[in-house]
């Protein structure tokens, strides 16, 4: 299976991405996708080749067409490697509201700001 990086990679070129995105709405035949990009059939078979390589899609024959679409199970470990920086990230505003609390629990109650403008018994008309 390959590794985040090698994903992020393959993901990166933009017909792989428009190939993914096509799928994204359900299966497509290499027919369907040739209609689709502005690229010869083998060219779109070359870039199935990769997605398939690296597990981002599948491909079943039906007579003698290939419908490839979308194996979810492909991006797991790039899935494993963001939620890293997910994890990391929840970790620290989960830290920095605890710290928010702790000093607001130290200030005591919070006073409501001075009113700018005095209350209507105390106006002076002109």
């Amino acid at each position: 299976m390959p590794n985040a990086i090698r994903l992020l990679a393959t993901l990166a070129d933009p017909t792989r991405a428009a190939i993914l995105d096509r799928l994204r709405t359900g299966p497509a035949s290499v027919s369907d996708l040739v209609a689709l990009l502005p690229i010869s059939q083998p060219a779109v078979s070359q870039q199935l080749a990769r997605l398939r390589e690296d597990g981002l899609v599948t491909a079943k024959v039906q007579g003698a067409r290939r419908i490839y679409q979308i194996d979810p199970a492909g991006f797991g470990p790039l899935r494993a490697w963001l939620s890293r920086f997910w994890e990391t990230n929840l970790d620290a505003f989960r830290q920095a509201a605890e710290d928010d609390a702790s000093q607001a629990a130290s200030r005591g109650p919070v006073q409501p700001p001075a009113c700018p403008v005095p209350p209507p018994e105390k106006r002076q008309d002109p």
